[in-house]
């Protein structure tokens, strides 16, 4: 059997990869791994970082050619990749030092080991950053990983793994591909030590029940519905260019994008009118040329999903602010689109909007907008613009969300751990706590 990728843009065949075979994946489990020295480790994640940044360019053209991605963004991604590998490369020694514990006149201390193999499942919207973001950590650390990618973009999932066993050699990073059926067996073999899944909940939800009956550890980064809210005395400009930049960027499909958008009544004309005049200011088309803003949606199931919502969105009573036509050429186009919706309880804000997709709803106060941001069954990341950054600092405590971003935007930083609450998953990624979470945090204790 095999996997055929598709450009998104047209339609047209990509290539054909043939499934990873039972024998292939058990030499792969079989195959011993023996963490190389911390310093060794920090040398080839440099390494791995400069082979990232001398590659760009063909990188980039294949996340673009995979799921369409503007070039531009894809070769940010790649640089981002590149970033999370030196990161790690400086903070060894530190994230590997023994914690000594004041024991009363005996000796302790707790020191990170590595579990061994972590199957990481991952998604199509980051095609190289989610994976980095989820392997660097716990290569880090010393595991090794085995990467089931989204079928979509298996291209990418391949070059990844040939980069790494081009830098570490073979078996810190392996990539297999197989189609869902197969997926159980390996997280419930005995040689896999934990489950990283990014993804939806749905199927979140199953990979954990999978795991946790092999009483295995999972961290999960699944879906969001973002709250971005813009207090009565925010930058009401940069806070509309900045919506529409978290909303539209990689074509809206991010789990940390900003969907809900909760603006003061006192501010709302002022701040729609300028998030209309930024998102008719976007430039849609092919995500190959330079200055595309908005490329086509990385499947045609994901831009119809994407259309029902829209259409539900309007039956209930929502009004079109921008976009909503609909885009009739070869491949997976959705124009970028905003509504304004007259209450919570629509299906823009109950459920999340993977795509070009974003949703404006004033609010009386700031107590209004705090009890519409925790509503939602996601608790993810969230977005607050005000002036006042004191407010805005006592104000996030009170928001039911991994990360809180005052006056920017929603973005994943691998000196800053993210993660969701609720529906949004459990566990780390990134700083010092996501390298954690795939390590046996060793107490030791001398008399």
């Amino acid at each position: 059997m095999t996997v055929t990728t598709v450009d998104p843009a047209t339609g047209e065949r990509l290539a054909d990869h043939p499934h990873t075979t039972p024998a292939e994946v058990e030499a792969i489990l079989a195959r011993p791994h023996v963490p190389r020295p911390p310093g060794e480790r920090a040398a080839l994640l440099r390494a791995l970082a400069a082979r990232l940044r001398a590659g760009a360019g063909t990188f980039a053209s294949l996340v673009t050619a995979e799921m369409g991605k503007p070039l531009g963004q894809a070769r940010a991604e790649i640089a981002k990749c590149a970033l999370v590998c030196e990161h790690y490369a400086g903070r060894l020694p530190a994230l590997l030092a023994p914690r000594r514990v004041e024991l009363g006149g005996e000796s302790g201390y707790v020191r990170p080991l590595p579990l061994g193999r972590i199957l990481a499942i991952m998604p199509w919207n980051y095609p190289f950053w989610q994976v980095f973001r989820a392997a660097v950590p716990a290569v880090a650390i010393g595991d090794a990983v085995v990467l089931k990618h989204a079928d979509n973009v298996t291209g990418a999932a391949l070059a990844v793994a040939d980069l790494f066993a081009d830098v570490f050699g073979p078996g810190t990073l392996d990539a297999v591909v197989v189609p869902p059926d197969r997926v159980g067996a390996l997280i419930d073999d005995p040689r896999v030590a934990a489950v990283a899944f990014t993804g939806g909940d749905r199927v979140g939800a199953i990979v954990a029940a999978r795991a946790g009956a092999a009483v295995k550890k999972t961290v999960l980064e699944l879906g969001g519905s973002d709250p971005f809210l813009v207090l009565a005395d925010a930058d009401v400009p940069a806070a509309a260019r900045a919506a529409v930049r978290s909303r539209f960027h990689n074509t809206g499909q991010s789990c940390i994008a900003a969907k809900r958008i909760l603006v003061h009544r006192a501010v709302r004309a002022e701040f729609l009118d300028a998030a209309v005049a930024e998102v008719e200011a976007l430039t849609v088309g092919d995500p190959t040329a330079p200055g595309t803003d908005i490329g086509p949606m990385a499947r045609l199931d994901l831009r119809d999903g994407l259309r029902r919502q829209l259409d539900a969105t309007l039956a209930e009573g929502a009004r079109l602010l921008a976009g909503g036509g609909r885009d009739d050429r070869p491949g997976a186009w959705f124009p970028p689109t905003l509504v304004e919706v007259a209450s919570a309880d629509t299906t823009a804000f109950r459920e999340e909007t993977f795509g070009p997709f974003g949703a404006v709803l004033a609010v009386a106060d700031e107590e209004e907008a705090l009890a519409v941001a925790n509503a939602s069954r996601y608790g993810l990341s969230c977005s607050i613009w005000t002036r006042d950054t004191e407010r805005a600092a006592a104000l996030a405590g009170r928001v039911a969300a991994g990360s809180v971003f005052v006056n920017r935007v929603s973005e994943s930083d691998p000196r800053l751990p993210v993660g969701g609450v609720k529906a949004s998953g459990h566990g780390r990624e990134l700083g010092d706590a996501g390298a954690l979470e795939f390590a046996n945090l060793q107490s030791v204790r001398i008399a």
